[in-house]
């Protein structure tokens, strides 16, 4: 073999073992006779580029899987100091593959670990949980009158079909929104319910064309009260004609303070005549009983709702019912001049 015949395939095959060949290798600079070895050394060439990229697809794998492992580390441990449940459960054995409350030093059992088991009554319904839907938000409520949230959705979890389950405890807020609904509806001086519920109430009423009836209440002499006792007495005034009404009446009733001295009661079905002769002794009743040193009456109007026969507003009903109290209170106003006026 020649200098220059030696010198091309040398440095050829250096470059191939080296890696830092980038040119490219013209065999016809050889002599006839060295150009099978030149085109051997070629393909050997080519064979080591395609491992050489197999093996960086390989590595990039592997990198990406390892980065995606310190993340689900991160993950797991950051779930591990939150508050809420997270499992995930095998689709087909219903086996629970990870418990962020699981001890440290233990293992997720069949059923769950012991800080879930201990607090989720409702373990089986998780479990048995099949996932028709590709996200699920519902509301469970728990054996010991605990709520909470649970959002589920299907994963692949360590080469595993799974469903995650993610349980968040939402009792406080369930009860605040309660509390703030409550004060929402309710009127503070009284408890029973405010012009707001009523005004909602009748509207839903009217607009399904349920029958009903309604029962407007003016507290006679409150003014008079405040104004010659107090307003604490008022109050008490005040009090004293709730509890009886409340108590004459269904809890199922509404009963709502629409106003300072008005009033309405509003039942279910047409029954007029029965409720105005109910109010009626239960105004005499009010009237026999001396709470202080002054009368105390109410006067009242009562006005059927006839559902579908009926087309009439709220404001409709109010006004009927409101010149029917009027009369009423025209009766109590010569029986008590001093307390209506």
């Amino acid at each position: 073999m020649n200098n220059k015949n030696r010198e091309l395939l040398l440095e050829y095959l250096q470059n191939i073992l080296s890696g830092s060949y980038t040119g490219h290798f013209n065999i016809s600079e050889l002599d006839e006779p060295y150009r099978e070895l030149g085109q051997g050394l070629k393909a050997i060439h080519q064979k080591l580029n395609l491992l050489t990229e197999r093996e960086e697809e390989v590595l990039k794998i592997q990198q990406h899987a390892e980065m995606v492992e310190s993340y689900n580390e991160l993950l797991i441990q950051m779930l591990s100091k939150r508050n809420e449940w997270l499992l995930v459960v095998d689709q087909n054995s219903q086996e629970i593959l990870y418990c962020n409350k699981q001890k440290k030093n233990g293992t997720v059992n069949e059923s769950f670990c012991g800080t879930c088991k201990n607090r989720l009554s409702f373990q089986s319904e998780l479990l048995n949980w099949k996932a028709s839907e590709q996200y699920s938000v519902r509301e469970i409520n728990s054996d010991n009158d605990t709520y909470y949230r649970v959002t589920s959705f299907p994963i692949e979890w360590k080469e595993h079909n799974s469903l995650v389950h993610i349980i968040v405890d939402i009792t406080d807020e369930k009860r605040t929104a309660h509390n703030l609904t409550s004060k929402a509806y309710h009127d503070p001086g009284t408890g029973i319910k405010n012009r707001l519920f009523f005004k909602e109430y009748m509207e839903s009423i009217l607009r399904e064309h349920r029958e009903a009836t309604l029962c407007y209440l003016d507290l006679d002499g409150l003014k008079y009260v405040n104004d010659k006792f107090g307003h604490l007495e008022g109050d008490i005034y005040i009090q004293n004609f709730v509890e009886l009404i409340r108590s004459s009446f269904r809890n199922g009733d509404t009963f709502a303070r629409i106003g300072g001295d008005e009033f309405c009661l509003v039942l279910t079905g047409c029954s007029g005549d029965l409720i105005e002769r109910k109010i009626a002794e239960i105004l005499k009743r009010f009237q026999s009983e001396r709470y202080n040193e002054y009368q105390c009456s109410f006067s009242y109007g009562v006005v059927e709702i006839t559902g579908r026969e009926s087309d009439a507003s709220l404001d409709d009903i109010l006004h009927e019912a409101d010149e029917i109290m009027y009369e009423c209170k025209r009766k109590n106003k010569e029986k008590y001049p001093e307390l209506v006026r």
